[in-house]
C-alpha cells in the first residue's frame, strides 16, 4: 500500500496536474534560450565575428603562443558553449581555430567543440520535445518520423553537409525524433569533417583578408571568404551522401 501510495503521488498530486518530471522537461531548453538572450544583453556576440578578430588578431596569437596547454583547451569549451546556446557563429568560430591553431589542429578543436555542443542542445531538445511530439503525430508525420528512425545516420549525414541549411536547426530538428544519441553524435562527427577543415583551412590564411578590408575601411563577411567553389563541393558532397542513402534503401528492400 505504501509503494502504490508513493507511485500514485509521483505520477499525480491529486490536483491531476503532470508529474514532476513533465512539468520540468522544458528547463534545459529555458536554460539555454536564457543564455542566448544573456549572450546578446551583455554583447558578447560581438566577440564572435571576423571584425574581433581582424581588431585582436595579434594579441589572440600572443595569448596563444604563451598558452599552448590552456588556449586550444578553453577555444574548445569556448565553441562547444556558442554551439549550445545557439549562437550563429559556428562558420566563424571555425575560421578562428585555423588563424590561431592552423588548419589541422583548428580543424580538430572545431570538430570536437561542434559536436559536444550540438548534442548538449540535441539532449535538451529532445527532453522538450522528443516523447511529447512523437505521441501527438500522425499521417504524412508519422511516417516521415518513422522513415527517419529507420535510417537516422544517412539523413543526419546528408544534412551536416548540406551547406545551406543552418547548423543549429539540424542539432534541434533531430529531437522530434527517437534518435539514439550514439547516431547522432557519430553523424555529427562525420558529416561536419568536410566543412571543418575547409573553414579552418580558409582560417589559416584570413589575415591578409582582415588586414584588407582594414585598410579599406570595411567590415569582413564569411562571404568574402566562401568561394563559390567551396559551396559547390559541400553541395556535391551532399548529394553523394544522399545518393548513398537513395541506393542503400533500394538494395536492403532488394534483399
Amino acid at each position: 500500500m505504501a509503494t502504490e501510495a508513493v507511485a500514485t503521488s509521483m505520477a499525480e498530486d491529486g490536483k491531476g496536474r503532470k508529474p514532476v518530471a513533465k512539468r520540468w522537461r522544458f528547463m534545459p531548453l529555458l536554460l539555454i534560450a536564457a543564455g542566448l538572450g544573456l549572450g546578446y544583453a551583455m554583447g558578447w556576440h560581438r566577440y564572435l565575428t571576423l571584425d574581433f578578430l581582424a581588431d585582436s588578431r595579434l594579441a589572440l596569437k600572443a595569448f596563444v603562443s604563451a598558452n599552448p596547454i590552456a588556449a586550444p583547451l578553453g577555444f574548445t569549451l569556448l565553441y562547444a558553449a556558442a554551439v549550445a546556446f545557439s549562437f550563429p557563429a559556428a562558420s566563424v568560430l571555425t575560421i578562428f581555430s585555423g588563424f590561431l591553431f592552423g588548419w589541422l589542429f583548428g580543424g580538430v578543436l572545431a570538430i570536437i567543440g561542434a559536436t559536444v555542443g550540438a548534442t548538449i542542445l540535441f539532449l535538451a531538445a529532445r527532453t522538450a520535445f522528443g516523447g511529447f511530439l512523437r505521441e501527438r503525430v500522425g499521417g504524412a508525420a508519422a511516417r516521415l518520423s518513422q522513415g527517419f528512425e529507420r535510417d537516422a545516420f544517412s539523413y543526419l549525414l546528408v544534412l551536416r553537409i548540406a551547406p545551406f541549411i543552418p547548423f543549429f536547426v539540424v542539432n534541434i530538428a533531430p529531437a522530434v525524433f527517437n534518435v539514439r544519441v550514439r547516431t547522432f553524435v557519430v553523424a555529427t562527427l562525420i558529416g561536419i569533417l568536410p566543412g571543418a577543415f575547409a573553414y579552418a583551412w580558409l582560417g589559416q590564411g584570413v589575415d591578409s583578408v582582415l588586414v584588407a578590408a582594414r585598410r579599406a575601411g570595411r567590415e569582413v563577411a564569411v562571404g568574402d571568404l566562401v568561394t563559390p567553389e567551396i559551396t559547390i563541393a559541400f553541395a556535391a558532397l551532399a548529394l553523394v551522401a544522399a545518393l548513398a542513402a537513395v541506393v542503400r534503401k533500394f538494395w536492403m528492400r532488394a534483399g
